[in-house]
């Protein structure tokens, strides 16, 4: 079987490599670079925020990932030399509403996720954290990922892979269909590529892709983010307020973000977020003011109704599918959603039930 996959962000790459795994060719087309758009531009944190407050289908997929992020990590450094920087340092939530809601959802699951922490625990964790803090919402076993380094591996281990080919800076232009079959794709260039099946891990830009009358919902949704070039021990965990987070990595640097902007595809950063984002991170870190600002960017998450992402096969078309949509959630879910994709369209056990995210359920009962 041959796989043309559409899309090469963490979705589209890890999805590639694990169907190689499984014996499948592929051929991975993206419009630009591996790597460049919304995977890169994230923060790497592996867990939704306020994990509480999403639906059942989200949890399947973020309990799934998280327990398999170790084993994937290990198993990519192997393969490509490079260290994708996993650190389980926890998070911290400050400020939280609703923390017995918070403090439920944890207590029905094993290992208890959440437990509520008292000041001295928090600066304890947390010395450098703005003072007056009462307590806070303490979740240990968070963990982040380095999103750019995870990116280059998973690049390596692509180029490294007989049965998978990459073809960059040449994106979908039109599917291939003989009546509803799909038999392939013309390129951006007039290359035609043939195969199987198409699978489309186009992120934000999924609906303009879709030949169907069906609407996904999936819009871009724009988030920017600021870095400073701090020391290590400055910050030492994820810590998230207010719906903003700091989060360290193990040089020393630190993210802040990010803003939730709904504004098509334009990524400009604003002087107002470079400042709002800054003064949120020195608020809750006075030290991050001696620390230069590195770098402000922002990228397009695929936003989608209730951050449900669609996986499987699209409806009213053969050999189509879609693994897309998945909001501010991407790094975390990926490992789940691809096995889930993996399964679909091989013999490979599911990790979880299929139906929340199939897009022949969802979009012919809308």
């Amino acid at each position: 079987m041959k796989v043309i996959i559409v899309g090469g962000g963490v979705m589209g790459m890890m999805q590639a490599r694990e169907l190689a795994q499984q014996g499948l060719e592929v051929v991975l087309v993206d419009k630009g670079l591996c790597g460049t758009e919304a995977s890169w531009a994230g923060g790497g944190i592996v867990s939704p925020l306020y994990p509480w407050r999403y639906s059942n289908p989200i949890t399947a997929l973020s309990e799934w990932s998280q327990s398999y992020y170790p084993n994937l990590i290990q198993s990519l450094e192997a393969e490509s030399d490079i260290d994708p920087e996993l650190t389980r340092h926890g998070m911290l939530m400050l400020d939280v509403a609703g923390q017995e809601d918070a403090l439920r959802w944890s207590g029905a699951r094993q290992p208890n996720w959440i437990e509520s922490i008292d000041a001295e625990h928090v600066y304890q964790l947390e010395p450098g954290l703005r003072k007056g803090c009462d307590g806070a919402l303490w979740m240990p076993n968070i963990s982040s990922v380095r999103n750019p380094k995870l990116l280059q591996a998973l690049r390596v281990v692509l180029d490294r892979e007989p049965l998978i080919t990459v073809i960059e800076e040449n994106g979908l232009d039109s599917l291939i269909k003989e009546k509803d079959k799909v038999q392939g794709l013309l390129t951006t260039r007039g290359d035609r590529v043939m195969g199987d099946a198409v699978l489309l891990c186009t992120g934000a830009w999924t609906q303009g892709l879709l030949e169907t009358q069906f609407e996904t919902g999936i819009e871009p949704v724009k988030g920017q983010m600021v870095l400073f070039e701090a020391k290590p021990g400055v910050v030492n965990r994820v810590v998230l307020g207010g719906g903003r987070y700091v989060i360290p990595r193990r040089d020393g640097r630190v993210l802040a973000g990010s803003t939730l902007e709904y504004q098509g595809f334009d990524k400009t950063t604003t002087r107002s977020a470079h400042d709002e984002l800054s003064d949120m991170a020195i608020d809750m870190f006075p030290e991050l003011a001696k620390y230069s600002l590195r770098h402000h960017w922002a990228g397009l998450r695929p936003g989608s109704p209730d951050g449900l992402p669609y996986i499987g096969k699209l409806p009213g078309t053969e050999n189509l599918y879609v693994n897309a949509g998945h909001f501010r959630n991407g790094l975390v879910l990926a490992p789940a959603s691809v096995r889930l994709m993996t399964s679909i369209l091989t013999d490979v056990v599911e990790p979880v039930d299929a139906r929340p995210y199939d897009p022949r359920l969802r979009l012919l009962s809308e």
